[in-house]
């Protein structure tokens, strides 16, 4: 067992060790430590003891994923293949640009 008289603080280098914190096994002052649940821990490890655990995703969301990117592929589709036809729609005339040139345009 280490000799907690020859310790010093983790984040005080100053300071004389006061205990040992049993999750990660540094030395800390009276300052840096804290009581919980009956045991002595630093500041860090407190915080990770009561941080929320991550929630856990459904094993649905993979699939319902796939399904969404699937959806969106199609819709971007359909909307490219409707300009696409929109555009073939358009008269011959007008890419010839003989449909600008008609009699109603010279009389304006």
């Amino acid at each position: 067992m280490v000799d907690l008289i020859h310790q010093r603080c983790f984040n005080h280098a100053g300071r004389e060790a006061a205990a040992q914190c049993p999750r990660c096994g540094r030395f800390y002052c009276r300052e840096c430590i804290t009581e919980h649940d009956g045991r002595i821990v630093c500041a860090p490890c407190l915080e990770a003891l009561l941080a929320p655990e991550p929630a856990r995703r459904p094993l649905v969301t993979a699939p319902l994923r796939g399904l969404q990117l699937a959806a969106g592929v199609a819709i971007l589709w359909l909307v490219v293949y409707g300009l696409g036809r929109a555009l073939t729609a358009i008269p011959a005339a007008f890419h010839d640009g003989t449909l600008l040139r008609s009699s109603w345009w010279e009389n304006l």
